[in-house]
Protein backbone atom coordinates (compact mmCIF):
# COMPACT_ATOMS: atom_id res chain seq x y z
CA UNK A 1 0.00 0.00 0.00
CA UNK A 2 1.79 3.33 -0.64
CA UNK A 3 2.29 6.12 1.62
CA UNK A 4 3.60 9.42 0.90
CA UNK A 5 7.01 10.44 2.76
CA UNK A 6 5.95 12.90 5.22
CA UNK A 7 9.44 15.12 5.04
CA UNK A 8 9.92 15.31 1.48
CA UNK A 9 7.97 19.14 2.27
CA UNK A 10 7.98 21.47 4.71
CA UNK A 11 5.27 20.60 7.29
CA UNK A 12 1.75 21.89 6.70
CA UNK A 13 -0.35 23.18 8.99
CA UNK A 14 -2.43 19.79 9.50
CA UNK A 15 0.83 17.96 10.62
CA UNK A 16 2.19 21.03 12.93
CA UNK A 17 -1.69 20.62 14.65
CA UNK A 18 -1.18 16.67 14.58
CA UNK A 19 2.69 17.52 16.62
CA UNK A 20 1.49 20.06 18.53
CA UNK A 21 -1.56 17.67 19.60
CA UNK A 22 1.20 14.76 20.44
CA UNK A 23 3.37 17.43 22.09
CA UNK A 24 0.88 18.60 24.58
CA UNK A 25 0.32 15.08 25.37
CA UNK A 26 3.88 14.43 25.88
CA UNK A 27 3.74 17.34 28.42
CA UNK A 28 0.92 16.47 30.65
CA UNK A 29 2.20 12.22 30.36
CA UNK A 30 6.17 12.53 31.55
CA UNK A 31 4.92 14.05 34.81
CA UNK A 32 2.38 11.57 36.01
CA UNK A 33 4.72 8.83 35.66
CA UNK A 34 7.89 10.91 37.26
CA UNK A 35 5.96 11.93 40.16
CA UNK A 36 5.23 8.35 40.99
CA UNK A 37 8.58 7.99 40.50
CA UNK A 38 8.64 4.90 38.21
CA UNK A 39 12.27 3.73 37.50
CA UNK A 40 11.31 3.20 33.73
CA UNK A 41 9.20 4.97 31.40
CA UNK A 42 8.99 3.99 27.91
CA UNK A 43 8.49 6.39 24.84
CA UNK A 44 7.84 4.91 21.64
CA UNK A 45 7.77 7.19 17.99
CA UNK A 46 7.38 4.21 15.38
CA UNK A 47 7.69 6.60 12.33
CA UNK A 48 9.85 9.42 13.45
CA UNK A 49 11.23 10.63 10.55
CA UNK A 50 14.28 13.44 10.35
CA UNK A 51 14.15 15.07 13.21
CA UNK A 52 13.12 18.83 11.13
CA UNK A 53 11.67 19.64 7.71
CA UNK A 54 12.73 21.20 5.50
CA UNK A 55 12.50 24.55 7.32
CA UNK A 56 13.74 23.65 10.14
CA UNK A 57 10.48 23.22 12.22
CA UNK A 58 10.92 20.08 14.82
CA UNK A 59 9.51 17.27 14.13
CA UNK A 60 8.04 14.72 17.12
CA UNK A 61 11.67 13.50 17.78
CA UNK A 62 12.77 16.66 18.96
CA UNK A 63 9.40 18.10 20.26
CA UNK A 64 9.91 14.69 22.22
CA UNK A 65 13.44 15.63 23.93
CA UNK A 66 12.21 19.77 24.40
CA UNK A 67 9.66 17.90 26.75
CA UNK A 68 11.85 15.56 28.53
CA UNK A 69 14.01 19.20 28.81
CA UNK A 70 11.11 20.78 30.49
CA UNK A 71 10.89 18.39 33.47
CA UNK A 72 14.03 17.28 33.41
CA UNK A 73 14.41 18.98 37.34
CA UNK A 74 11.90 16.05 38.49
CA UNK A 75 13.38 13.45 36.31
CA UNK A 76 16.75 13.74 37.81
CA UNK A 77 15.55 14.45 41.45
CA UNK A 78 13.16 11.58 41.13
CA UNK A 79 15.77 8.86 39.44
CA UNK A 80 13.81 8.02 36.19
CA UNK A 81 15.17 6.62 33.15
CA UNK A 82 13.39 7.89 30.43
CA UNK A 83 13.70 4.88 27.50
CA UNK A 84 12.98 6.90 24.08
CA UNK A 85 12.91 4.38 21.04
CA UNK A 86 13.00 6.51 17.27
CA UNK A 87 12.71 4.21 14.67
CA UNK A 88 12.82 5.55 10.90
CA UNK A 89 12.53 2.43 8.25
CA UNK A 90 14.27 3.35 4.96
CA UNK A 91 14.51 0.33 2.88
CA UNK A 92 16.04 1.96 0.07
CA UNK A 93 18.73 3.89 1.18
CA UNK A 94 18.76 7.27 -0.72
CA UNK A 95 21.83 10.63 -0.86
CA UNK A 96 19.77 12.06 1.71
CA UNK A 97 19.80 9.22 4.81
CA UNK A 98 16.56 9.80 6.46
CA UNK A 99 17.48 7.58 9.27
CA UNK A 100 21.31 9.37 9.16
CA UNK A 101 19.49 12.84 9.56
CA UNK A 102 17.26 11.97 12.71
CA UNK A 103 20.42 10.44 14.59
CA UNK A 104 22.12 13.64 13.71
CA UNK A 105 19.24 15.90 14.66
CA UNK A 106 18.89 14.41 17.99
CA UNK A 107 22.56 13.78 18.89
CA UNK A 108 23.12 17.37 18.22
CA UNK A 109 20.38 18.25 20.66
CA UNK A 110 22.00 16.24 23.39
CA UNK A 111 25.26 17.76 22.88
CA UNK A 112 24.14 21.00 24.30
CA UNK A 113 21.56 19.68 27.04
CA UNK A 114 23.94 17.52 28.44
CA UNK A 115 21.03 17.16 31.60
CA UNK A 116 18.96 15.39 29.29
CA UNK A 117 21.26 12.91 27.62
CA UNK A 118 22.11 11.77 30.97
CA UNK A 119 19.07 10.81 31.69
CA UNK A 120 17.84 9.15 28.91
CA UNK A 121 18.39 6.10 27.16
CA UNK A 122 18.24 6.68 23.52
CA UNK A 123 17.77 3.22 21.08
CA UNK A 124 17.84 4.00 17.30
CA UNK A 125 16.37 1.73 14.77
CA UNK A 126 15.49 1.18 11.56
CA UNK A 127 12.89 -1.19 11.34
CA UNK A 128 9.76 -2.48 9.36
CA UNK A 129 6.99 -1.65 11.83
CA UNK A 130 5.06 -4.96 11.34
CA UNK A 131 9.21 -6.31 12.40
CA UNK A 132 9.72 -4.19 15.45
CA UNK A 133 7.08 -4.10 17.06
CA UNK A 134 6.77 -7.46 18.37
CA UNK A 135 10.24 -7.66 19.06
CA UNK A 136 9.42 -4.22 22.01
CA UNK A 137 5.85 -5.73 23.12
CA UNK A 138 7.11 -6.89 25.83
CA UNK A 139 9.45 -3.80 26.30
CA UNK A 140 5.84 -1.76 25.79
CA UNK A 141 3.69 -3.74 28.56
CA UNK A 142 6.54 -4.14 31.49
CA UNK A 143 6.79 -0.17 31.76
CA UNK A 144 4.80 2.67 31.75
CA UNK A 145 4.84 3.56 28.25
CA UNK A 146 3.60 6.20 25.32
CA UNK A 147 3.41 4.59 21.95
CA UNK A 148 3.25 6.85 18.64
CA UNK A 149 2.38 5.93 15.58
CA UNK A 150 2.25 8.68 12.78
CA UNK A 151 1.87 6.93 9.55
CA UNK A 152 -0.19 8.09 7.02
CA UNK A 153 -1.64 4.52 6.37
CA UNK A 154 -4.76 2.49 8.20
CA UNK A 155 -2.72 -1.11 7.95
CA UNK A 156 -1.68 -0.50 11.90
CA UNK A 157 -5.41 -0.52 12.62
CA UNK A 158 -5.59 -3.68 12.09
CA UNK A 159 -6.81 -6.37 15.13
CA UNK A 160 -3.60 -7.50 15.74
CA UNK A 161 -2.42 -4.54 17.31
CA UNK A 162 -5.69 -3.01 18.54
CA UNK A 163 -6.29 -5.86 20.61
CA UNK A 164 -2.30 -6.17 21.85
CA UNK A 165 -2.72 -2.56 23.25
CA UNK A 166 -6.24 -3.22 25.15
CA UNK A 167 -4.43 -6.00 26.74
CA UNK A 168 -2.01 -3.24 28.07
CA UNK A 169 -2.85 -1.07 31.51
CA UNK A 170 -0.60 1.52 31.85
CA UNK A 171 0.31 2.35 28.07
CA UNK A 172 -0.91 5.47 26.26
CA UNK A 173 -1.14 5.55 22.74
CA UNK A 174 -1.53 7.79 19.65
CA UNK A 175 -2.57 6.67 16.16
CA UNK A 176 -2.33 9.03 12.86
CA UNK A 177 -4.46 7.82 10.01
CA UNK A 178 -5.94 9.92 6.72
CA UNK A 179 -9.29 9.37 5.40
CA UNK A 180 -8.40 9.05 2.59
CA UNK A 181 -7.25 5.79 2.57
CA UNK A 182 -10.69 5.04 3.23
CA UNK A 183 -12.34 6.43 -0.03
CA UNK A 184 -9.54 5.21 -2.11
CA UNK A 185 -8.12 2.00 -0.93
CA UNK A 186 -11.07 0.86 1.54
CA UNK A 187 -12.55 -1.93 -1.21
CA UNK A 188 -9.36 -3.24 -2.15
CA UNK A 189 -7.84 -6.91 -1.42
CA UNK A 190 -4.85 -5.41 0.79
CA UNK A 191 -6.97 -3.02 2.60
CA UNK A 192 -9.31 -5.53 3.87
CA UNK A 193 -5.85 -7.96 4.41
CA UNK A 194 -5.21 -5.76 7.54
CA UNK A 195 -8.70 -4.13 8.61
CA UNK A 196 -11.33 -5.49 8.84
CA UNK A 197 -14.32 -2.46 8.64
CA UNK A 198 -16.91 -1.67 7.31
CA UNK A 199 -16.14 0.64 4.94
CA UNK A 200 -18.99 1.45 2.91
CA UNK A 201 -21.00 2.44 6.19
CA UNK A 202 -17.93 4.52 6.46
CA UNK A 203 -18.31 5.93 3.09
CA UNK A 204 -22.44 6.68 3.42
CA UNK A 205 -22.10 9.18 6.54
CA UNK A 206 -20.61 12.15 6.48
CA UNK A 207 -17.34 12.66 4.99
CA UNK A 208 -16.09 14.99 8.24
CA UNK A 209 -17.49 12.38 10.78
CA UNK A 210 -14.94 9.87 9.31
CA UNK A 211 -13.21 9.50 12.27
CA UNK A 212 -15.88 9.67 14.85
CA UNK A 213 -17.30 6.85 13.01
CA UNK A 214 -14.53 5.09 12.73
CA UNK A 215 -13.76 5.21 16.70
CA UNK A 216 -17.14 3.33 16.49
CA UNK A 217 -16.57 0.30 14.71
CA UNK A 218 -12.90 0.44 16.77
CA UNK A 219 -14.61 0.14 20.16
CA UNK A 220 -16.84 -3.03 18.49
CA UNK A 221 -13.76 -4.71 18.00
CA UNK A 222 -13.31 -4.75 21.91
CA UNK A 223 -13.68 -7.54 24.61
CA UNK A 224 -16.87 -6.32 26.61
CA UNK A 225 -15.61 -5.43 29.81
CA UNK A 226 -12.69 -3.69 28.57
CA UNK A 227 -11.04 -0.64 30.36
CA UNK A 228 -9.81 0.68 26.75
CA UNK A 229 -11.07 4.18 25.98
CA UNK A 230 -10.83 5.41 22.30
CA UNK A 231 -10.78 8.95 21.37
CA UNK A 232 -10.91 10.80 17.39
CA UNK A 233 -9.21 13.97 16.77
CA UNK A 234 -10.06 15.48 13.16
CA UNK A 235 -8.02 17.38 11.42
CA UNK A 236 -9.25 19.48 7.71
CA UNK A 237 -6.75 20.21 4.98
CA UNK A 238 -8.10 21.10 1.92
CA UNK A 239 -10.91 18.31 1.16
CA UNK A 240 -9.05 15.29 3.04
CA UNK A 241 -9.61 14.87 6.64
CA UNK A 242 -6.84 13.20 8.89
CA UNK A 243 -7.25 11.87 12.50
CA UNK A 244 -5.58 10.85 15.60
CA UNK A 245 -7.20 7.88 17.06
CA UNK A 246 -6.13 8.02 21.00
CA UNK A 247 -6.12 4.93 23.29
CA UNK A 248 -5.51 4.25 26.79
CA UNK A 249 -7.09 2.83 29.64
CA UNK A 250 -6.66 4.84 32.72
CA UNK A 251 -9.02 7.78 33.73
CA UNK A 252 -6.12 10.23 34.50
CA UNK A 253 -5.12 9.66 30.81
CA UNK A 254 -8.32 9.94 29.11
CA UNK A 255 -8.96 13.50 31.49
CA UNK A 256 -5.65 14.65 30.45
CA UNK A 257 -6.19 14.14 26.47
CA UNK A 258 -9.66 15.22 26.74
CA UNK A 259 -8.41 18.44 28.24
CA UNK A 260 -6.22 19.07 25.38
CA UNK A 261 -8.78 18.24 22.78
CA UNK A 262 -11.30 20.77 24.46
CA UNK A 263 -8.96 23.27 24.72
CA UNK A 264 -7.97 23.54 21.43
CA UNK A 265 -11.44 23.04 20.12
CA UNK A 266 -14.17 24.38 22.60
CA UNK A 267 -17.11 23.70 20.29
CA UNK A 268 -17.06 20.13 20.06
CA UNK A 269 -13.73 18.86 21.33
CA UNK A 270 -13.18 16.41 18.20
CA UNK A 271 -11.94 18.34 15.24
CA UNK A 272 -9.69 21.48 13.92
CA UNK A 273 -12.87 22.79 12.52
CA UNK A 274 -16.89 23.04 13.25
CA UNK A 275 -17.34 19.02 12.24
CA UNK A 276 -21.23 19.22 13.57
CA UNK A 277 -21.82 22.58 12.09
CA UNK A 278 -22.17 23.89 15.65
CA UNK A 279 -22.37 27.44 14.52
CA UNK A 280 -24.88 27.30 12.16
CA UNK A 281 -27.11 25.62 15.15
CA UNK A 282 -27.26 29.02 17.07
CA UNK A 283 -29.85 30.24 14.52
CA UNK A 284 -33.13 29.49 14.43
CA UNK A 285 -34.57 27.70 11.66
CA UNK A 286 -37.57 28.44 9.22
CA UNK A 287 -39.96 26.57 11.82
CA UNK A 288 -39.00 28.50 14.58
CA UNK A 289 -36.53 25.65 16.40
CA UNK A 290 -33.10 25.30 17.39
CA UNK A 291 -30.92 22.15 17.08
CA UNK A 292 -29.08 21.32 19.79
CA UNK A 293 -25.39 21.89 19.67
CA UNK A 294 -22.73 18.68 20.89
CA UNK A 295 -22.66 20.33 24.17
CA UNK A 296 -25.83 21.01 24.85
CA UNK A 297 -27.25 17.54 23.54
CA UNK A 298 -24.56 15.99 25.93
CA UNK A 299 -26.22 18.26 29.02
CA UNK A 300 -29.36 17.29 27.46
CA UNK A 301 -28.60 13.54 27.69
CA UNK A 302 -26.89 13.74 31.23
CA UNK A 303 -29.97 15.56 32.63
CA UNK A 304 -32.31 12.71 31.54
CA UNK A 305 -30.00 10.16 32.51
CA UNK A 306 -30.11 12.12 36.07
CA UNK A 307 -34.01 12.13 36.40
CA UNK A 308 -34.54 8.81 35.67
CA UNK A 309 -31.93 8.02 38.53
CA UNK A 310 -29.66 5.82 36.24
CA UNK A 311 -27.08 8.69 37.05
CA UNK A 312 -27.20 9.20 41.06
CA UNK A 313 -23.30 10.58 41.71
CA UNK A 314 -20.51 12.70 40.65
CA UNK A 315 -18.78 9.30 40.00
CA UNK A 316 -21.55 8.02 37.60
CA UNK A 317 -21.47 11.86 36.12
CA UNK A 318 -18.06 12.12 35.47
CA UNK A 319 -17.94 8.22 34.10
CA UNK A 320 -20.91 9.27 31.77
CA UNK A 321 -19.03 12.37 30.46
CA UNK A 322 -15.97 10.54 29.77
CA UNK A 323 -17.47 8.04 27.92
CA UNK A 324 -19.19 10.61 25.74
CA UNK A 325 -16.16 12.80 25.07
CA UNK A 326 -16.34 15.37 27.03
CA UNK A 327 -14.72 16.78 30.05
CA UNK A 328 -16.00 17.23 33.81
CA UNK A 329 -16.68 20.26 34.08
CA UNK A 330 -19.60 20.15 31.17
CA UNK A 331 -21.18 17.73 33.38
CA UNK A 332 -20.86 19.71 36.58
CA UNK A 333 -22.48 22.96 34.64
CA UNK A 334 -25.43 20.59 34.16
CA UNK A 335 -25.58 19.97 37.80
CA UNK A 336 -25.67 23.27 39.10
CA UNK A 337 -28.46 24.47 36.51
CA UNK A 338 -30.34 21.46 37.85
CA UNK A 339 -29.81 22.84 41.09
CA UNK A 340 -30.13 26.07 40.74
CA UNK A 341 -34.24 25.33 39.32
CA UNK A 342 -34.60 22.55 42.06
CA UNK A 343 -34.32 19.76 40.06
CA UNK A 344 -32.16 18.00 41.85
CA UNK A 345 -30.19 18.15 45.88
CA UNK A 346 -26.48 17.87 46.70
CA UNK A 347 -25.63 18.82 50.40
CA UNK A 348 -21.90 20.10 48.63
CA UNK A 349 -20.86 23.29 47.80
CA UNK A 350 -19.59 22.22 44.43
CA UNK A 351 -20.94 18.63 42.31
CA UNK A 352 -17.10 17.87 42.41
CA UNK A 353 -17.16 16.52 39.00
CA UNK A 354 -13.20 16.18 38.60
CA UNK A 355 -10.84 13.86 38.52
CA UNK A 356 -9.11 14.71 41.50
CA UNK A 357 -12.32 14.11 43.69
CA UNK A 358 -13.82 11.49 42.01
CA UNK A 359 -10.54 9.52 41.20
CA UNK A 360 -8.08 10.75 43.82
CA UNK A 361 -9.95 11.77 46.78
CA UNK A 362 -12.52 9.84 46.71
CA UNK A 363 -14.85 12.29 47.74
CA UNK A 364 -18.51 11.16 47.18
CA UNK A 365 -21.56 13.37 46.10
CA UNK A 366 -24.60 11.61 45.94
CA UNK A 367 -27.78 13.38 43.46
CA UNK A 368 -30.95 13.74 45.38
CA UNK A 369 -34.14 13.82 43.50
CA UNK A 370 -36.88 16.26 45.02
CA UNK A 371 -40.04 13.73 46.46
Amino acid sequence: MPSKDLHEDPFDESTITKLEIFEDYVQAWIPTFVMQEAPIICIFDFFAGTGYDLNGIPGSPIRLLRKIKDHIGYIIEKSVRIRLYLNEYEPNRTKQNKYQLLQDACNEYLAINQDVKGSIDLIFTNKDFETLFPKLLSEIKQHPSLVYIDQNGIKFLSDKYLLEFEKMVQTDFLYFVSSSYFLWLGNTDEFKKHVTLDVDSLKKGSFSLVHRNLITQLKQKLPGKTKLKLYPFSIKKGTNIFGIVFGASHPLAVEKFLGIAWKRNEINGQANFDMDQDFRKAQLDLFGTKKLTKIEQFKENLKKRILSGEIRSNFDALNFAYEEGHIGRHAAETLKEMKQKGEINFTATSPYITYDKVYRERQLVDFNLPK
